[in-house]
């Protein structure tokens, strides 16, 4: 199974995508991060981010995909943008058919790294480990889409 995760962000959007191996191994497929240029208006944003995911998902070929819920905010100024990137990566994977899950900041660090609270660098450092990297991905929001990715497939042992 194929698990493609995104981290939605509305400047720069983390992805992941891993494999699903016998005995729970996960292999890392690929990552990255899209960024949409700041001249741009927002909808023209939207739309690249759009394109690109799309692009994305059609060359990796997700059985899944996982989003990153906007579990609280600091202010409404970064919480909107952010909210409407998530709503550009669900529509991505429901235009493909894609089933789309979501997994609250709490629930991801959990499942990468055992601990709800756990800072940023310990996720990084263990989605290295998790999928046998030579070296934490870069950039970090390229490693917070594999880390959404892994707690999917950790969602969907069943």
């Amino acid at each position: 199974m194929t698990i493609f995760g995104i981290d939605p962000g509305s400047e720069r959007t983390g992805y992941g995508v891993v494999e699903k191996l016998p005995r729970t191994k996960l292999k890392c497929l690929e990552y990255g991060c899209i960024v949409t240029p700041r001249t741009k208006s927002r909808a023209e944003r939207l739309l690249i981010l759009e394109r690109k995911l799309s692009s994305l998902l059609v060359k990796t070929k997700p059985d899944a995909g996982a989003v990153e819920s906007l579990f609280f905010f600091k202010n409404l100024k970064t919480a909107m943008p952010v909210s409407e990137a998530r709503g550009v990566a669900l529509l991505a994977l429901a235009k493909r058919k894609i089933p789309a899950y979501e997994f609250s900041p709490l629930q991801i660090k959990m499942a990468v790294a055992g601990y709800g609270r756990a800072e940023k660098k310990q996720v990084q450092y263990m989605v290295k480990e998790i999928l046998r990297l030579e070296a934490i991905p870069k950039p970090d929001d390229a490693a917070d889409g594999l880390a959404v990715a892994i707690a999917c497939s950790l969602a969907l042992r069943g």
